[in-house]
């Protein structure tokens, strides 16, 4: 009897209830005594006072020289400048506009009476965002069909093209890049545009960009007289743009109420601003990360939403939180290799993927639970007495009991529903839960050296290419021959990658394939 009563006083002395929100963070199951929390008390007034400097514009992202100001587009009078605030409001009024006007007829495609299908093209932050609030938001009798190109997989696209089939003409394509050259958006570009060429159709009459002012695409944009263009501004990163003209966009467009997401991001921010921690969620969440983790990534973020419609939740989360939070240096230039990995699927369909180990395997975890109340639809019942919800429920609520249990660390995030206002919610928290981190941490979370490098890298792997496929000729050669003769003997393995990517293509052929050492190529 004893040990249920030290749960339940544990659980009211820990839980975190914002009843403005009607949001709740129990972290009674983390194991974190009021020791910890005290003795962090100090740094957390710290990380209290970056996010006020954060949201009064200041410069943030020192590698560009830039504010971050994802926090304004909810709330456009906190903009320090008016510039921003008007930018902010105007963009807006356009989204809601365009939407309106293309949902009507007003806007309409080169043939066709109306469009009614949406490719959307973007990677990482403009296309993570887009699709987790297309999938959780998403209606049978929403105004338009989305699809989205996230990669530039050629099979992917063309599954995509072929999924639309002859509707391409009554088909609206977003290219979503703040500079215009990033890779994958640009190669779907000009793929999407070659299938509206071969169809007859003009790309232009059909395509919408949303990219940085004076940009590589904006300029395509501009010369092409395409429908629109929006703005994407230097002080929103992409993990963090979901409530700007990227994220936004493409929901209004799908049928998504955007105000009722914009106000729920606004009513998180405003709550989580309390200097209060046992008050404020986001805090609540960065503490807890920090004690599990031991401030050094320790153990893993597994996010285990109990509700289909927030399945693509963790993998915007992995975005959010593993390019914020995973650097190799500290505001000091120290190394110190922090992160956090995130991974999740959904309740309860986890129960028959890898609770097991979770439960009986390593401990190098601690689970986030996300529990809404409300079935969101007709709920009647499976068995006496008993409904399909009741069910999911004490799935989520046995779970978590089975992991605590077996010393499992959890918390457990409550929410009534999932709606337009409570994704905004879900946006903001996290989003300044990072930023909390961050400071508690000692790292910059707004600037991301790391996916530059790899884009860098790739760059040389096709420069690479172009050498080895300019050094085949008629003659069969090993491996080692060829970087030989491109003189990059240092890079043998890759060279034998790429000859198998040619090979595959069709612009090499394998004349030996005894194996990576005797195998030998000639130009096809």
């Amino acid at each position: 009897m004893m040990a249920y009563v030290e749960t339940w006083n544990r659980y009211l002395n820990s839980l975190c209830r914002v009843p403005s929100l009607d949001l709740s963070v129990d972290v009674s199951r983390m194991g974190c005594d009021p020791g910890y929390m005290r003795a962090m008390e100090a740094h957390l007034v710290m990380a209290y006072e970056a996010m006020t400097a954060l949201e009064a514009g200041a410069i943030a992202n020192p590698d560009e020289q830039r504010m971050v100001g994802h926090y304004w587009l909810r709330a456009s009078e906190l903009a320090p400048t008016d510039e921003i605030r008007n930018a902010i409001d105007t963009t807006l009024d356009r989204v809601r506009t365009f939407a309106a006007d293309v949902h009507a007829g007003r806007i309409r495609p080169e043939r066709a009476a109306c469009f009614t299908n949406v490719i959307s093209m973007g990677i990482g932050g403009s296309a993570l965002g887009p699709m987790f609030v297309h999938d959780a938001l998403g209606e049978p009798n929403d105004p338009m069909c989305m699809h989205f190109l996230d990669n530039t997989d050629p099979d992917g696209l063309d599954r995509v093209l072929r999924t639309i089939g002859d509707r391409l003409d009554e088909t609206l394509c977003l290219v979503i890049s703040k500079s215009g050259g990033t890779p994958e958006p640009r190669n779907a570009m000009h793929l999407v545009r070659a299938a509206y060429e071969a169809a007859g159709l003009d790309f232009s009459k059909h395509a919408v960009a949303v990219t940085g002012e004076g940009s590589k695409l904006d300029r395509v944009a501009t010369e092409g007289n395409w429908l629109a263009r929006f703005p994407m501004w230097d002080w929103v990163g992409g993990r963090t743009s979901e409530l700007g003209a990227v994220g936004l966009l493409p929901a209004a467009l799908h049928g998504v109420d955007i105000d009722a997401m914009l106000a729920g991001a606004a009513a998180c921010d405003d709550a989580t601003r309390t200097t209060s921690t046992r008050d404020n969620p986001a805090a609540m969440l960065a503490l807890m990360w920090h004690f599990a983790t031991n401030g050094r990534g320790e153990k893993d973020m597994v996010v285990l939403p109990y509700k289909d419609r927030l399945l693509l939740f963790s993998r915007y989360l992995q975005q959010l939180v593993m390019e914020s939070i995973g650097k190799r240096l500290d505001l000091e230039g120290l190394r110190v290799d922090q992160g956090l990995s995130v991974y999740g699927n959904k309740g309860s369909t986890d129960q028959h993927a890898y609770v097991q180990q979770l439960r009986d395997g390593t401990n190098n975890f601690f689970a986030v639970f996300i529990r809404v109340l409300e079935a969101g639809a007709p709920d009647p019942e499976v068995e006496p007495g008993t409904t399909a919800n009741d069910y999911l429920h004490a799935f989520l609520l046995g779970t978590r009991e089975a992991l605590s249990g077996n010393d499992r660390q959890s918390l457990t995030i409550t929410v009534p529903r999932v709606d337009a206002y409570y994704v905004g919610v879900l946006i903001a928290l996290f989003e300044r839960a990072v930023g909390y981190y961050a400071t508690l941490v000692g790292i910059n979370a707004y600037h991301q050296p790391g996916v530059e490098a790899g884009k860098s890298a790739a760059a040389a792997v096709l420069e690479l290419q172009h050498q080895v496929a300019g050094a085949l000729n008629d003659t069969p050669r090993t491996v080692e021959a060829i970087s030989e003769a491109i003189g990059r003997t240092d890079a043998a393995e890759t060279v034998y990658a790429l000859l198998e990517h040619l090979v595959a293509s069709g612009r090499a052929v394998a004349a030996d394939t005894g194996g990576p050492a005797t195998a030998t190529f000639r130009r096809a």
